[in-house]
This record gives C-alpha cells, sequence and structure tokens, in this order.
C-alpha cells in the first residue's frame, strides 16, 4: 500500500467506528469544503485541506511522499526524537521501517487537537446529559487545554523524521473509536452487575492481561468491587479529559459507573460527590486496543506493524 492509502484506512476504520450519526460526521467535512471554497486564494495557501476528507484534526501525515510503498511500519503510542533515532538505528542493522506512526498528536497535529474534544458532547449527550449544558461545559474545557497545548515545540519529533528522511504521521481519535466502540459493545451484548466485574472483563482482554503483567492492571479509583454498576459508559475518546463538572449531570442523567484510559484527581474528587464509580482501564493498554484494531485492517493488506513506544501488538486477523 501507498503511505497516503494506509494513513486512509485508519481515518475510514475510525469514521466506522465513530460513535456519532454519520450525517453529522458528513456535515463536519461538507462544512470544511464550504469554508475552504470561500477562502480567497491568498488564504487557501495556509488552510489544511486534509479537513475536507479527515473530520480528525488530532491525525495527520506530518512528514512524507504520500506515494511511498509501505509493506512495514513501526508505531508506537509517543513518537519522540529518541524513536525517530531508534528507527534509524533499526533499518542501519538492516530491518525494513517504511514509517513511523505515532498515536499521541504531534507535528501538524498537535496544535489542533482540541477540537476532537467535541467528540464528548455526543458521548454525554447519549448519557442523557442534555446537549446545552455538555456543549456548554466542553466549550469552556477545549479553550482551556487549547492554550495550554499553544507553547508546545510541535515539530520536534517532525524535525527529527524529515532529517532522517523517515515518513512520519500519527493516528489517534480513529484509534480511540476502535476502543470505544469495542467495549461499549462487549459490555452492552453481556452487562456486568458488579464494579468488580467490570475488571474480571476487562481481564479476558489481551491487551489488559499484558499490561498486567507489567504491574499495570485496570483499576477501580471510586467505589469498590461490591459496588453495584448502574449504567455504565465508557470515555476513551475525545481527545483528553473533559469538563470536571460533567459528573453532577451524568449523575442526575442515572449513570452509575465511568471507564475510562485515565481520569485527574479533580476529576476523581467529582465523581465521589456524586456517588458515581470509576474504573480506570490503562492509558496504554486502552490505546493498544485501540491501535491494534485498525494495525489488524492494515495487516489484511499485508502491512507488518512493529510496536514500540508502549504498543503492547495483539493481532486479531
Amino acid at each position: 500500500m501507498k503511505l497516503i492509502d494506509v494513513y486512509r484506512l485508519a481515518v475510514e476504520t475510525g469514521i466506522k467506528n465513530d460513535p456519532r450519526p454519520k450525517e453529522d460526521i458528513d456535515r463536519q467535512l461538507e462544512d470544511a469544503k464550504k469554508a475552504y471554497e470561500k477562502m480567497d486564494d491568498d488564504k487557501r495557501q495556509y488552510y489544511d485541506q486534509e479537513r475536507l476528507w479527515n473530520p480528525y484534526a488530532d491525525s495527520r501525515l506530518s512528514y512524507g511522499d504520500p506515494d511511498t510503498e509501505v509493506t512495514r511500519v513501526m508505531w508506537g503510542i509517543d513518537i519522540d526524537t529518541g524513536e525517530v533515532l531508534l528507527a534509524d538505528r533499526l533499518r542501519e542493522k538492516g530491518e525494513k521501517i517504511d514509517a513511523l506512526v505515532a498515536h499521541h498528536p504531534l507535528g501538524l497535529a498537535r496544535i489542533p487537537f482540541p477540537e476532537v474534544m467535541s467528540l464528548q458532547n455526543d458521548l454525554y449527550y447519549d448519557a442523557g446529559v442534555p446537549i446545552n449544558i455538555t456543549e456548554a461545559l466542553m466549550k469552556h474545557r477545549m479553550d482551556e487545554v487549547q492554550r495550554a497545548v499553544l507553547p508546545a515545540n510541535y515539530n520536534q519529533a517532525t524535525d527529527a523524521a524529515r532529517l532522517l528522511g523517515i515518513p512520519l504521521l500519527n493516528i489517534h481519535t480513529p484509534a480511540d473509536n476502535c476502543v470505544e466502540t469495542f467495549l461499549t459493545r462487549e459490555f452492552e451484548d453481556r452487562p456486568v452487575k458488579f464494579v468488580g466485574d467490570i475488571i474480571d472483563r476487562l481481564m479476558t482482554i489481551p491487551e489488559f492481561q499484558q499490561a498486567t503483567k507489567f504491574n499495570c492492571p485496570p483499576k477501580i479509583v471510586v467505589g469498590g468491587k461490591t459496588s453495584r454498576c448502574g449504567k455504565v459508559i465508557f470515555k476513551m475518546n475525545g481527545g483528553t479529559s473533559g469538563p470536571k463538572e460533567i459528573y453532577q449531570h451524568l449523575a442526575a442523567a442515572g449513570i452509575g459507573t465511568v471507564v475510562g484510559m485515565h481520569f485527574p484527581e479533580s476529576h476523581l474528587e467529582e465523581a465521589r460527590k456524586h456517588h458515581i464509580n470509576m474504573v480506570i482501564s490503562g492509558h496504554m493498554s486502552s490505546d493498544s486496543l485501540g491501535i491494534n484494531l485498525i494495525a489488524d485492517e492494515w495487516e489484511k493488506k499485508g502491512v507488518e506493524v512493529v510496536p514500540c513506544s508502549g504498543l503492547i501488538r495483539v493481532s486479531r486477523v
């Protein structure tokens, strides 16, 4: 496959697993097209044209010829200069590494990544929180995160990849969509009664088993094993942590348990205040599950994934 086709397949897989209605995604892409067509020529040169087909601002091809033939890539949760040098060293030793893939946003995807936090609006709306409330709370949190990322050295790894001639892209929300859909369906098809049952169910999944061997098991952080779950939601996508104020409204909507990759301490405090159980599934293990579901689609097309930087590779092909 060509690099651009590998990238597009990842985005398409993310769209198929996006919890939002397809018409909402189509509308987003159509709005981007209209905005681009209205621009003066002098402004078009600065427009990120990937927005015309890719609805995820946090996933981009930051360096490399799109027509590069790809059969083997190195994929890691976080890619920095060290991983770029590692890929180059492996090439020197005779390993075939056609491109580097990051999960977390870098390069072209780093600064605009807070835009994908809007996906959380649909998660909380589907959970029963009025859309006017979730949008108002999310807007404040998105602005906060945007200000926080503005000082980032966004091109550090990209510059290293460019100097060494290694194509570099990252796939974030498409993979997060995959893990959220996977786990939501897993628990909808076979509901659990107690919070401890969530841990037991997660521990039937290879990525969580492997993480546990490295002393990073799923963990109950609010509530106990014998606490009843109530209604369970999974918060796996949407860029980063949302507003802590959302827990009051989740409790009012009847949510009993929230499962996520990670939570800041302020979220745990709010969950305790509103009697919501919380389970941390694990960051690397959860990211790995989502990544693997995309890597499997690549594998079906003949592209091998070499795991690095925290990725627990499990093939389901």
